[in-house]
């Protein structure tokens, strides 16, 4: 059992691991080309399964290792969904089934240390996303109550109801089109309408949206601050272990040079 551990937790291991998440998908991408299919259709069958074997024996053997440990720790349960999904039997809709093998990719994200640290930065920015999110929406909702009265009479069809403005003015918010494709066409009609699009834009586009930058990088940056604070203080304990051998061994040998003395 312990040999099987140290296999499963080598980096070489991992790296092999990381190495079929790779080609697998690249190998259901091409089965996307048509070409590819009729060149090497059989292959990248074989190539598929391949990947899907090696894939079940590694949540077995992780499982086997670790036991109901195994389902304590997030991104094992990822994976074994993400294998899980990939393992249901085709029937009606073996076209979404078949098309859902493609999360087996999203297996890198648990694989590969430094995108293991930037999901669980996003994770613990989801509080402070959630507040921004919460405003955001607030400002598109004035803001789409304010353009269907203010437009909507002129340009039904793009501020003929509620709905129909919070997507025009998510456009907007992108900045794709918003001023040859609606703004300057809606300042046709109404010469002041500038005013209105640019506060919105200034509101979101270049205030609200960099909010949601910027709590991500403080949760990375927390994130990289704990890491560091974990490393020193492993250091640290390693070396008062360290400090602690070195003092037992200078008593063992001045009680060793004592007795010596004594001897003599």
């Amino acid at each position: 059992m312990h040999k099987l551990q140290s296999i499963i937790e080598s980096s070489s291991f991992q790296n092999f691991i990381i190495t079929v998440i790779v080609i697998n998908a690249i190998t259901i991408g091409l089965e996307t080309s048509p070409s590819a299919i009729n060149a090497a259709g059989g292959l990248l069958f074989v190539l598929d399964r391949a990947a899907l074997a090696i894939f079940v024996v590694e949540i077995l053997a992780k499982v086997v290792v670790y036991r109901l440990r195994f389902f304590r720790a997030g991104w094992n349960v990822f994976d074994f969904l993400i294998v899980g999904i990939t393992l249901a039997p085709f029937g009606e809709g073996a076209s979404v089934l078949r098309a859902l093998r493609i999360l087996r990719a999203l297996r890198l994200v648990s694989v590969v240390p430094s995108m293991r640290k930037v999901v669980d930065a996003l994770l613990k920015a989801v509080p402070g996303m959630i507040s921004v999110l919460a405003l955001l929406l607030l400002v598109f909702y004035v803001a789409a109550v304010m353009s269907t009265k203010l437009f909507g009479d002129a340009f039904p069809e793009w501020f003929g109801s509620v709905g129909a403005s919070f997507y025009t003015l998510f456009q907007v918010m992108t900045l794709e089109s918003w001023s040859m494709g609606i703004v300057r066409p809606v300042m046709e009609v109404y010469p002041q309408a500038w005013l209105f699009f640019i506060v919105f834009i200034l509101l979101t586009t270049f205030a609200v949206l960099n909010l949601f930058i910027a709590i991500v990088v403080d949760a990375m940056s927390v994130t990289g601050h704990a890491e560091q604070e974990e490393t020193r203080e492993l250091v640290d304990n390693e070396h008062h272990e360290v400090m602690t051998e070195i003092r037992r061994l200078n008593d063992e040998m001045a009680a060793l040079r004592r007795s010596l003395e004594e001897r003599g």
